[in-house]
């Protein structure tokens, strides 16, 4: 007990001295701004990734991501509080490990957790005393104290007496002006009451706000009912569309009212499907280990079912539309508005367009893009051997020789007027066009 206490002690000291080692694996769209903002606050920082294209991108002080301020990345790099590396032999020289991998599904929809277990074995075998752990990839309640804890402990070390753990979810919303990674108030519990007191004194250091919580299966809980409250609502919301698109009615225009009601209504705007790394993906890690506790989450399958199915719907409405200019699909000319997943950013992952544009290829379609966030078609897991496509300019010339301009993606800065003027067939799924117009389909 003297032991843990002492341990506790010295490592809580260096955390609130901003003396404290911090590594975090993962240096994407959540480890990178993590990286930052512990820098920024004077922590030494090393951030590891088994992408060595990051890695030197760091050591150069380049920022990969664009939403994250370049300047700020090299005045980083430049002050040496945070540097990179794929070396994870180094992880033994950090007081604090944060864990920021990928938590995608298997084909069979289930969770994928060889990215956490790699990461989990690699600390294992670097794994010293005093130090604190924390996980912040989304996942299913019980994988830190069920997962990760067993593999740790294999280096001998006990959780709780020789190291600490906890899990805090991390709450990334790239592209969101409003919000950035130090003012979204950090969800942290620990496995143990220790753990959590460091995991809480961690983020206090760098968040304007901290919330704890009782363990870390509640703070796992916690992210996955946020991630499926908007999976749910956005499924609603998709169906309405389609419900009133037979009716006649305008959803956009419901929305607008409905939105003006000052209490007992949140608003969530349909599209052509869900994307990003957590809502098409985290409310299956909840139904995948509610089945091994003998329950069925039905909300969340009817919303993944809606969900699934909205490219589909997006791609009927663009064969009638092009069927009532008396062309098939075959052969037809069509730009696609956005490739990534939402307005703003340049992130395409479970991006609706990444499932749209092959599915209109093998149509027999001629497909073109236009995306000022994505210069360059990237590789994915859903289309690995994607042909190379580049961003096309949005010009006059280019608009009026397409046959369909598909709208995927609302970003700003687009000259939508551009598009209204010169396109021969407009299909919407997001609200662009309000009006009537000839050469509109709403989907």
């Amino acid at each position: 007990m003297p032991a843990k206490n002492s341990r506790k002690k010295e490592l809580l000291a260096r955390i609130r001295s901003a003396e404290a080692g911090i590594g975090i694996v993962g240096m994407g769209y959540v480890g990178l701004p993590l990286a930052m903002a512990f820098a920024e606050k004077g922590f030494p920082v090393l951030g590891f990734d088994v992408d060595q294209s990051k890695v030197s991108a760091l050591g150069k002080g380049q920022s990969y991501i664009a939403h994250l301020d370049a300047e700020r990345v090299r005045a980083l790099a430049r002050s040496g509080k945070l540097r990179a590396t794929s070396d994870f032999a180094r992880l033994q020289e950090n007081d604090v490990i944060v864990v920021c991998v990928p938590t995608p599904l298997t084909p069979q929809r289930e969770p994928d957790m060889s990215y956490i277990v790699k990461t989990a074995e690699q600390i294992r075998d670097r794994l010293r005393s005093g130090q604190l752990v924390v996980l912040e990839s989304t996942t299913y309640p019980g994988t830190t104290e069920e997962l990760v804890r067993p593999l740790l402990e294999q280096s001998g070390l006990g959780c709780g007496r020789d190291f600490f753990l906890a899990f805090s979810p991390e709450r990334e919303d790239p592209g969101n002006p409003r919000y950035a990674t130090t003012t979204i108030p950090k969800v942290v519990g620990g496995v143990d009451r220790d753990s959590g007191d460091l995991a809480e004194a961690l983020y206090a250091c760098i968040m304007n706000a901290t919330v704890r919580v009782s363990s870390a299966r509640a703070a796992e809980a916690s992210k996955l009912t946020e991630n499926i409250f908007r999976a749910v609502n956005i499924a609603l919301v998709n169906e309405l569309k389609i419900i009133y698109q037979n009716m006649g009615i305008d959803v956009w225009e419901v929305l607008d009212a409905a939105s003006t009601k000052p209490f007992g209504f949140m608003r969530f705007d349909p599209g052509p499907g869900w994307g990003g790394h957590c809502i098409p993906v985290d409310p299956f890690y909840l139904s995948w280990k509610a089945r091994e506790h003998g329950v069925d989450t039905k909300f969340i399958e009817l919303a993944g079912e809606i969900n699934r199915r909205m490219p589909e719907y997006v791609l009927e409405r663009l064969r009638e539309g092009l069927n009532r200019q008396g062309k098939p699909v075959k052969g037809s000319r069509v730009l696609v508005l956005g490739l990534a997943y939402k307005r703003g950013v340049g992130d395409t992952r479970e991006s609706p367009s990444i499932q749209i544009i092959p599915r209109l290829m093998a149509m027999g379609a001629r497909v073109a893009y236009h995306d000022p966030f994505v210069p360059v078609l990237p590789q994915t897991r859903a289309w690995p051997e994607h042909p190379r496509m580049a961003s096309r300019p949005l010009s006059a010339r280019i608009l009026s020789a397409q046959d369909a301009v598909l709208i995927i993606t609302d970003h700003p800065g687009v000259d939508y007027d551009l598009v209204a003027r010169n396109a021969r067939l407009i299909v919407d799924t997001r609200g662009i066009f309000r009006q009537k117009r000839s050469n509109l389909v709403k989907a």
